[in-house]
């Protein structure tokens, strides 16, 4: 039996690159021929029969519903008492290297689409031929600072210009902003998805569509905590599980996930996206999870000898027993390597093996490890750990400025040194402003960043010893599928607003895990058997300690009895409604430190093991069970 081989894109290559590389998404909406081509491929997929196993519906499918076989991979149907969530694999070692051929395939049947329509261009035929064999597919770098909101191109525009086939500019349906179902997929039905024509984003409520205003909201508030989790996922994961998945059973690291992250950004999307049972119908999933990948090759080409590591399924998929053992040679189905035989994650440690790269490694001799090490260490500090003009605030894209100003939300706000209430910065969302002074505010914000010497505002050592200081963070634990949807427990420091509405604009939030699940349970008999599985994150507060608290120093002493009294939290599920504690019992809060080690020379620190501080939320509901570790 013949099966659709996944090979990556095909052809050409990026001059000084081992292969063609994927492109930012900002950078490729600005590429006239590439990006017109990437639009068309995209909607000649979405023209596809929904049966056509390559078709959008097709491939986003492998990821969750419909729950049905996919080119011959594993059983014909799902056993009742066994019955797997779809491919996908979740909490566990292989999610990032599964995730990999997955995007892999789309990229592949993208790209095929882009190379026959470049065919049809009657003018400068050779340039369209020449931007289709090099098209990959696009990432959304969340991680940067200013990325955090996509451009209008992908979030706002329903219809978007391209050049055709004769070279004139024609507007077109615009395929990254929504995915219509044609028809609603009977495995829909009985789901909050059964009457829901298109993919949506951060819903109303009231009528479960688009709310782009609210999207921007939403993502804007990420625009501190997901550089700061990303960077200590770069300083402190020193092992696979750690770096990997979201369970706990990492070895005690005090640090997100690249899972853990991951999930943040599906929540905070929300709609189709924030529900693992039809996420991968929405055209920004492939983009966010191209990221995902990108970061696994930041990571792993700095840790060149470490790799997927043996462990517990914990949840099952279609081809996966929730009792097996999975390592390095686990079969990554649906993804065929050859007719007989599927990727494995040893197969996939090099992203050319795809025939992609990415521009960080571009001109890096990938045959000599220890140099590409010192390269992408030396990238991510700058990138992500100490990014140049050290201005983390928002960038939000003058195209989607737009959509703020309706709305009353101010998306600026910067922490004020020495409060807990810091002031507001205004005039970003006032009605009377016009799009061009809510841009230039963006692009240039108003904070009162006073200066303040001491010890915790400078982020310099306290009296740990020489070049040791103590990383904060608060672990939280939960069972994923307590509540049966996606959800955020959302950690502040000061007052918490009695409109849920406000709390996450509030100067007190600090940050958020997420749980992003599957809400078609009860068709999942796997989801159904693991609503036990934890999952662990990390909320980072060094940096509001050192802005707002105006303690002397990061030490236990100093910081403990502050964080005991001014420590709170909130849970909201994915539809915006407010979750009580009751509902999650499982829930609990911890506060830890870690001593953070700068060795002489390194522009890294070196993390000890965390110390767990159980007094400062013990005795409170969903806080820590014990008064003592």
């Amino acid at each position: 039996m013949s099966h659709f081989i996944t090979t990556g894109a095909s052809g050409d290559q990026t001059q000084s690159a081992a292969a063609p590389e994927r492109r930012e998404i900002n950078d490729l909406i600005n590429d006239v021929p590439q990006f017109s081509l990437y639009i068309q491929a995209l909607n000649a997929m979405y023209n596809d029969p929904q049966s056509n196993i390559t078709s959008h519906f097709g491939i986003g499918g492998i990821h969750g519903l419909p729950y049905v076989q996919w080119d011959g991979a594993g059983n014909t149907t799902a056993a009742s008492a066994k019955g797997p969530p779809g491919y996908c694999t979740h909490a566990s070692v292989i999610f990032p290297t599964w995730h990999r051929p997955y995007v892999a395939l789309y990229e592949q049947v993208m790209q095929s689409h882009a190379l026959d329509i470049a065919k049809q261009y009657t003018v400068d035929g050779e340039t369209w031929t020449t931007a289709a064999q090099s098209l990959r597919a696009p990432y959304w770098d969340w991680a940067t600072p200013g990325n955090i909101v996509p451009p209008a191109k992908v979030i706002a525009l329903p219809f978007v210009p391209i050049t055709t086939f004769d070279g004139s500019t024609i507007t077109v349906p615009n395929p990254l902003f929504q995915y219509t179902f044609n028809p609603i997929d009977k495995s829909f039905k009985g789901s909050q998805w059964d009457q829901t024509q298109t993919t949506v984003r951060s819903p109303d409520p009231s009528n479960n569509t688009t709310d782009i205003r609210h999207l921007i909201d939403s993502l804007s508030q990420l625009r501190d905590e997901i550089p700061l989790k990303v960077s200590s996922l770069f300083t402190t994961a020193q092992t696979w599980p750690a770096f990997s998945n979201k369970t706990p059973n990492d070895g005690g690291d005090a640090v997100n996930s690249l899972e853990a992250i991951h999930d943040l950004i599906h929540v905070h999307v929300g709609g189709h996206m924030g529900d693992q049972a039809v996420a991968g119908f929405d055209p920004i999933f492939f983009l966010h999870h191209a990221n995902v990948d990108r970061l696994l090759s930041l990571w792993s080409a700095m840790h060149p000898d470490i790799w997927v590591t043996s462990a517990p399924a914990i949840e099952g998929t279609w081809t996966i027993s929730d009792e097996d053992t999975i390592d390095s040679k686990t079969s990554l189905t649906p993804f065929w390597n050859t007719d007989t035989e599927f990727w494995d994650s040893e197969g996939v440690t090099r992203t050319e093996s795809l025939h992609y790269t990415y521009p960080e490694f571009k001109n890096l001799d990938m045959s000599n490890s220890d140099a590409v090490k010192d390269a992408i260490s030396m990238y991510v500090h700058q990138q992500y750990i100490n990014p140049s003009g050290g201005d983390s605030g928002p960038k939000i894209p003058p195209d989607v400025s737009a959509f703020m100003i309706p709305s009353g939300v101010n998306f600026l706000a910067q922490p004020a040194a020495g409060g807990d209430t810091p002031p507001v910065a205004h005039g970003a969302t006032e009605a009377t402003s016009t799009v061009e002074s809510v841009a230039e505010e963006v692009r240039n914000p108003t904070t009162s960043q006073e200066s303040h010497p001491s010890t915790a505002e400078r982020g310099e050592p306290g009296s740990g010893g020489p070049n040791v200081i103590h990383d904060w963070t608060v672990r939280i634990h939960f069972k994923s599928h307590e509540l049966g949807q996606s959800f955020s427990v959302l950690i502040f420091l000061g007052d918490v607003p009695d409109d849920p509405s406000q709390w996450m604009k509030a100067p007190s939030y600090v940050g958020s895990h997420s749980a992003f699940v599957n809400s078609a349970a009860k068709q999942c008999g796997n989801c159904q058997r693991q609503r036990d599985t934890l999952s662990e994150g990390f909320v980072h507060l060094n940096s509001v300690l050192a802005r707002r608290s105006g303690l002397s120093s990061f030490e236990p002493d100093v910081v403990t009895p502050y964080v005991r009294e001014n420590l709170h939290w909130r849970i909201r599920a994915v539809d915006r409604s407010v979750v009580s504690l009751d509902q999650i019992p499982s829930l609990e809060v911890t506060v830890a430190s870690t001593p953070m080690t700068k060795p002489p020379g390194s522009i890294f620190p070196v993390p000890g093991r965390p110390q767990y501080h159980h007094h400062i939320t013990h005795g409170r509901q969903g806080g820590a069970r014990h008064a003592q570790a």
